[in-house]
């Protein structure tokens, strides 16, 4: 019998007990689908077939059948990969044979321990997130606290500037105003006709120069004008930049997706020229490519490199020039000093048009080459379905080791970014490393004849020699006498570069 039960918890009534005085359960009979008290439950344990063949639970409620529905059997068992209970049909001959099969106790209470030990990951978790939590508000805090700030600054000195110089502007031309006023109350004040006859030349310049004041034109024409105008822009482009700053960190905070700050390619990534024109050269640093446009067409394959002893080559941001076509992304190493014939993934730039290029892996019908070669596939990337994707400024990349993907952004400014595409599932088993490969139309410099120069002295190309059209015999000049190159502007401009 049972003499306690806590009251907080449902009491399960025998179910073979009259109504009038039904008995607490002490068991339940899964197969017979009833709760026994004490005495009804005598049957069960006494009699061997049914203690082997009829599993016995603690008191409970039966919510539904506890047989199989495709089966009729009783269930007897847990199927934890699809968290279902099973009968044993089920778990020799049919679809849950090979999964992790547990008794309803064993699963009970390993399923417990779990849930245990998860409600404590949690608990810890939201511990942690409140300490974190309580960091990042007031990081955030401070953040869009000093933005704001340096905007008030800068909005509050530009208006005292403005406000300061024209209040004394208009204070200095007051003056007239008073002058004026002052001479005609002393000329209405004299009673001498000679005396005011004589003070009257006077008293009407003072009034011809009251009147012409305008005390809404600003400051006077001159240099005070000039340099303030000067001050107010370069104070207003401050403004301008803070405000922008501000508008980003909130963007950050509500959408940093979308909206990260801002962050310069790391100084250990140079540019590693594997294929490279004789109108291509390095900065100093390695981290620009220059094109000179008296040399020739603008061609160049660059890898990325890192000079720490631990590459990584996770994230690289670089801006290509807009009259060039440009690829940028994975490739293979030694393909890259050859032909790039070998895989390649990344983005690529043609006639201001955007498209992904994916190399696949395609088994060979031809028994004498290679089970399996290269096959590159391109995409035109377009936007709204029908137009095609806009050009970017910069492009910005992320190489996922763990992932296996590549994906490609968009920046526009110092908070704007937006995902072009995302490359998913290169293999790992590559030798890729990050490059750039550029490449400029129309890149040979074109001799004009005749060709003027910006000082208006005009030049035939004679025999590819350049002479002075005013002289009957002049020699060959390279150089014009104002000092300009003849024959066109060398252009020397950078074509890449990390930002």
């Amino acid at each position: 019998m049972l003499d306690h039960l806590p009251t907080d918890l449902q009491v399960i009534l025998c179910d073979m007990c009259t109504e009038e005085e039904r008995k607490p359960a002490r068991k339940t009979c899964m197969k017979c689908e009833i709760s026994m008290c004490v005495q009804h439950l005598q049957i069960h344990l006494t009699t061997p077939v049914l203690l082997q063949t009829h599993p016995l639970t603690e008191p409970m409620v039966l919510c539904g059948t506890t047989k199989c529905p495709q089966h009729g059997k009783l269930l007897e068992y847990y199927c934890l990969d699809d968290m279902t209970c099973v009968c044993v049909s089920c778990a020799i001959e049919d679809q849950h044979r090979l999964h992790n099969m547990k008794t309803f106790s064993t699963a009970h209470k390993e399923l417990m321990e779990k849930l245990n030990a998860e409600q404590q990951a949690l608990l810890t978790k939201t511990d942690d997130v409140n300490v974190s939590l309580e960091k990042w508000e007031k990081s955030e805090s401070e953040k869009l606290g000093r933005s704001s700030v340096r905007l008030v600054e800068a909005v509050t000195s530009l208006r005292d500037i403005a406000l300061t110089s024209v209040q004394s502007s208009v204070s200095a031309r007051m003056v007239a105003i008073k002058t004026s006023k002052s001479s005609m109350l002393a000329a209405q004040k004299e009673k001498d006709t000679f005396r005011f006859l004589q003070m009257y030349s006077q008293v009407h310049q003072d009034l011809e120069k009251a009147k012409a004041v305008d005390l809404r034109k600003g400051l006077e024409p001159g240099s005070d004008r000039h340099k303030l105008v000067q001050e107010i822009r370069q104070k207003g482009e401050e403004m301008v930049k803070q405000a922008g700053h501000f508008c980003g960190s909130l963007l950050t905070l509500v959408d940093p997706e979308n909206h990260q700050e801002l962050v310069a390619t790391g100084s250990d990534l140079i540019f590693d020229p594997q294929m490279f024109g004789p109108a291509m050269s390095l900065s100093e640093d390695k981290r620009k490519v220059f094109y000179s446009s008296s040399s020739g067409q603008c061609t160049a394959t660059l890898l990325i490199r890192s000079t720490l002893s631990t590459p990584n080559f996770q994230r690289w941001m670089v801006s290509v020039s807009q009259d060039s076509d440009w690829t940028v992304g994975l490739c293979d190493k030694q393909s890259a000093q050859t032909v790039m014939d070998g895989p390649v993934y990344g983005l690529r730039c043609e006639d201001n048009k955007l498209g992904s290029l994916t190399t696949e892996n395609e088994d060979s019908s031809d028994a004498s080459v290679s089970s399996k070669h290269n096959v590159f596939s391109a995409a035109l990337l377009t936007q709204n379905g029908d137009e095609a994707a806009p050009r970017p400024e910069a492009v910005e990349v992320f190489w996922n080791f763990v992932g296996s993907s590549l994906s490609f952004f968009s920046r526009t400014g110092q908070h704007q970014r937006e995902e072009i595409i995302t490359i998913k599932a290169i293999p790992s088993n590559l030798d890729l490393a990050p490059f750039v490969q550029v490449g400029k139309k129309n890149g040979q410099n074109i001799r004009q004849n005749p060709w003027q120069c910006t000082c208006g002295k005009v030049y035939n190309d004679y025999k590819n020699q350049y002479r002075d059209v005013n002289r009957y015999y002049s020699p060959h000049q390279d150089k014009c006498s104002c000092g300009a190159l003849i024959g066109g502007v060398c252009i020397t401009e950078v074509v890449c570069e990390f930002l």
